[in-house]
């Protein structure tokens, strides 16, 4: 792996740092007044000013190799910057979850008019998506338990389940829901579920409530859904009956590069927020930045997040070379080490920080709240580490005594 960007890499954080500076983080003050001072789940009027800009500057759609000509370790410095203002960000270049691992989906898998339906308008910013998968009566980090029922009848199917914790569905613009079930629990295991494609405003479809994280309600939501004998076309199933499995794991692979890299955005940016508090912030005479303790802090920052970096960009690097399969055990690692090094740097600041770390005067609390949700989503920590050790308990090293 040869450690030196690309020109193409350089170029495009440099414009995304430009961007950064001069659009998104100006932005941030007034994204959060107007859904303060109007709705929750609504979209601030910055939002699409930021999405005209970006496009302009050619910052649209980075994610996906087949547009931007990115491979995913070129991108993942692009996620990286993105994740300095994660919520805005993102989306303003069109590099929001769970939209792009939606998009990568409906790529992979889906039919021309389906990709004519859905995957354009994705493409183009004019609506967004959500995964449907997790459900609250069992254990989904398992997706071979999931309940719901996809039952074929005549040209449609009818569906009937319960799912929960669905990122994106708050958001009105939120126009077409990727749902799991199971349409042959008889089958082998892994080819019982299926996906089908099920628009908003289907008869029977109904959210039910916004769940908060940690008392944050965030724009796009993450909300309870009931479906109720929704009746969609068979044409809208994605892929092939018992094929739901298998579309999952496909989907989850790049798309946690994308996560990892923006998380240890959000730590670079708690870092640089507790080195400037620790050079500004005087207690007992001195700078707080002259306490041993406080050093130790900053420097355990920076070795954690380097280290963390390098691993995922290993595994961004086989996964271009690879594919996903290739590094099935490196994504896991990913998943269980970039979340987990967020949280710790960011604790680390609301240290130094002090009360003014847990308010809203910071990002940090709610960097916080995030980095530690996403420990659980796309399965926890103890899911991972479970794949990661039965790998290694695989492996034969090359030399025991």
């Amino acid at each position: 792996m040869d450690f030196t960007p690309s020109d193409r890499t350089v170029q495009v954080c440099g414009e995304m740092w430009d961007f950064m500076r001069e659009q998104v983080f100006p932005a941030e003050p007034a994204y959060h007044r107007w859904l303060a001072e109007n709705d929750p789940h609504g979209l601030p009027p910055v939002i699409d000013e930021l999405k005209a800009e970006a496009r302009r500057r050619g910052l649209w759609n980075l994610f996906l190799p087949s547009v931007s000509g990115m491979s995913n370790l070129e991108y993942a410095s692009v996620a990286e910057i993105s994740g300095w203002s994660p919520v805005i960000a993102p989306e303003a270049i069109n590099c929001q979850a769970p939209d792009t691992g939606n998009m990568e989906t409906l790529q992979l898998f889906a039919t021309p008019e389906q990709s004519r339906q859905w995957l354009a308008p994705l493409l183009d910013g004019r609506i967004r998506s959500a995964f449907a998968m997790s459900e609250p009566a069992v254990a989904s980090s398992d997706a071979t338990n999931i309940e719901t029922s996809i039952v074929r009848d005549g040209d449609d199917y009818v569906i009937n389940g319960r799912k929960w914790w669905i990122t994106g569905a708050a958001d009105d613009r939120c126009e077409i829901f990727i749902v799991m079930g199971k349409t042959d629990p008889s089958a082998e295991t892994h080819r019982q579920q299926s996906m089908v494609l099920v628009p908003r405003d289907t008869p029977g479809f109904t959210i039910s409530r916004h769940l908060p994280v940690f008392g944050y309600q965030d724009q796009h939501g993450h909300s309870e859904i009931v479906l109720e004998d929704v009746r969609v076309p068979a044409t809208n199933l994605l892929g092939a009956e018992g094929d739901g499995f298998r579309i999952a794991q496909a989907r989850l692979g790049p798309g946690r590069i994308h996560h990892a890299m923006r998380a240890i955005g959000m730590a670079e940016r708690a870092l640089a927020l507790m080195v400037d508090r620790a050079k500004n912030r005087v207690a007992f005479g001195q700078p707080l930045a002259d306490q041993g303790v406080v050093r130790e802090l900053i420097a355990n920052s920076r070795i954690e997040i380097d280290q963390v970096r390098l691993l995922v960009q290993h595994t961004a690097w086989l996964i271009d070379h690879h594919g996903a399969k290739g590094a099935r055990t490196e994504i896991a690692a990913i998943k269980v080490a970039a979340p987990q090094v967020a949280t710790a740097v960011i604790d680390r600041a609301i240290e130094v920080f002090g009360a003014a770390g847990v308010s809203d005067d910071t990002p940090l609390a709610y960097f916080y709240a995030w980095a530690r949700v996403l420990r659980i989503v796309d399965g926890p920590d103890a899911v991972h580490r479970r794949s990661i050790a039965r790998d290694e308990l695989r492996r034969t090293p090359p030399y025991v005594g």
